[in-house]
C-alpha cells in the first residue's frame, strides 16, 4: 500500500508532466497573421496577399500561419483600420488615400498628375524620402512594411471626358481623401466619398456618374459594363501600403520578423510586376468587351487636365511639405545612365 507521501509525490509529478505537455503544445502553436483586404483575389493586391501567405507557409512551415480574407469578407473599407489598431487583424494593405488622418505627408500620393508614370512612382518609393514615409505613422501604432502597386488611374463616366470642362457637374465617386475630394471640385464636379464595394451599384443606379480607378479594378468590379466611356488619363496612382500593428510586429521573435521582411520584399517585387501585367490584360479585356469607348488624350489635352488640377498641389503643400513634393517631382526625371 502506497504511503500518503508517495501518493502525493506521484500526483505532483503527474501534474508537472501534464503542465509541461500543455506548455510545449502552446509553444508550438503558430503565430497567426490575419491579412484582410477589400478587393477581389484576381487583382494585384489580392494576388500579393495570396503569394505572401503561400511563401510564409513554404518557408516558415508551422511557425507562422497567414490567413487571407479578400473582398471585404472580414472587414470593409470603414472598419479595417480600426480592426488593425485593436489587434483583430495583423496586416492590411489599404490604398495610400486612406492614411491622411494618420500622416498628412502621405497625401502626397493623391496629388493629381504628380507622377508621369509608374516608373517615376517606383523611383520615389525607393528613395530615402519614400522609404521614410513607411515609418511616418509609428506614433499611431502603425508600421508601414512595403508599397504594392495597383497602377495608374483612369477616369470613367457616362459621358466622354476629353477636356476638363467635360467633367463639370458630374458626380464622381472618390475614396475617403480630402485631396481627391478637392481634385474634382477643381473641375467643378461633385465628389462623393464611397467605399469600394458600393461603386458598381452606385454607377449602375446613377447615384454617381463616374469614378477613377486602375484598369484591373475597373475590370474586376465590372465597372466597364456600366460606364460607356473610359479616358486613359494616367492622372494619379492607386498604390497600397502593406501595414501592420507596430506593437504586434515589434513583439515578434527577431528571426521570424526578419524572415517575414525578406519574404515580403520578394513578394513585393513580384506583385509590382504582376500589377503591370494585370492592368495590361484588364485593359485589353475591356477593349474586347466593347462596352466602353476608350478615349486617348493628346499630349495637349493631358496638359490641360494637369493645369486644371494643379491648384490642388498648392492647397495641400503645407500639410504635405514643399520639399517632399519637389522630391517626388524630381522622380519624373529618369536616372542618368552611367
Amino acid at each position: 500500500m502506497l504511503s500518503i507521501h508517495r501518493k502525493l509525490l506521484i500526483s505532483a509529478i503527474g501534474c508537472a508532466t501534464l503542465i509541461g505537455s500543455v506548455g510545449i503544445a502552446q509553444a508550438q502553436d503558430p503565430i497567426v497573421i490575419k491579412f484582410s483586404h477589400v478587393v477581389a483575389e484576381n487583382t494585384p493586391k489580392g494576388q500579393g496577399a495570396k503569394m505572401f501567405a503561400e511563401e510564409v507557409k513554404e518557408k516558415l512551415g508551422d511557425r507562422v500561419k497567414v490567413e487571407v480574407y479578400p473582398n471585404s469578407s472580414l472587414y470593409g473599407d470603414g472598419k479595417e483600420m480600426e480592426a488593425l489598431l485593436l489587434g483583430d487583424v495583423q496586416m492590411l494593405a489599404p490604398s495610400l488615400a486612406k492614411f491622411e488622418q494618420y500622416s498628412p505627408s502621405l497625401q502626397l500620393y493623391d496629388l493629381p498628375f504628380l507622377f508621369d508614370d509608374i516608373d517615376a512612382v517606383d523611383r520615389f518609393q525607393h528613395s530615402d524620402a519614400g522609404q521614410g514615409l513607411l515609418d511616418s505613422m509609428q506614433d499611431r501604432n502603425i508600421q508601414g512594411l512595403a508599397y504594392w502597386h495597383n497602377g495608374m488611374k483612369q477616369l470613367s463616366a457616362n459621358k466622354a471626358l476629353r477636356e476638363p470642362s467635360d467633367a463639370r457637374g458630374l458626380k464622381f465617386r472618390v475614396q475617403a481623401s480630402d485631396v481627391l475630394d478637392e481634385q474634382f471640385k477643381e473641375l467643378r464636379a461633385v465628389p462623393r466619398k464611397m467605399s469600394f464595394g458600393e461603386v458598381y451599384q452606385a454607377l449602375q443606379t446613377g447615384v454617381v456618374n463616374g469614378q477613377e480607378n486602375t484598369w484591373s479594378n475597373i475590370y474586376s468590379q465590372k465597372m466597364h459594363e456600366v460606364q460607356p466611356y473610359i479616358t486613359e488619363s494616367d492622372h494619379g496612382i492607386i498604390d497600397y501600403m502593406v501595414i501592420t500593428n507596430a506593437e504586434f510586429w515589434n513583439g515578434l521573435p527577431d528571426d521570424i520578423r526578419s524572415q517575414l521582411e525578406d519574404i515580403l520584399a520578394d513578394v513585393t517585387q513580384k506583385v509590382n510586376q504582376q500589377a503591370y501585367d494585370l492592368n495590361q490584360q484588364a485593359k485589353q479585356s475591356i477593349v474586347d468587351a466593347g462596352t466602353s469607348e476608350i478615349i486617348q488624350l493628346t499630349p495637349e489635352q493631358r496638359e490641360d487636365w494637369r493645369e486644371a488640377m494643379r491648384p490642388v498641389w498648392e492647397k495641400f503643400q503645407d500639410d504635405i511639405g514643399e520639399d517632399l513634393i519637389e522630391t517626388a517631382e524630381d522622380a519624373n526625371q529618369s536616372e542618368t545612365t552611367q
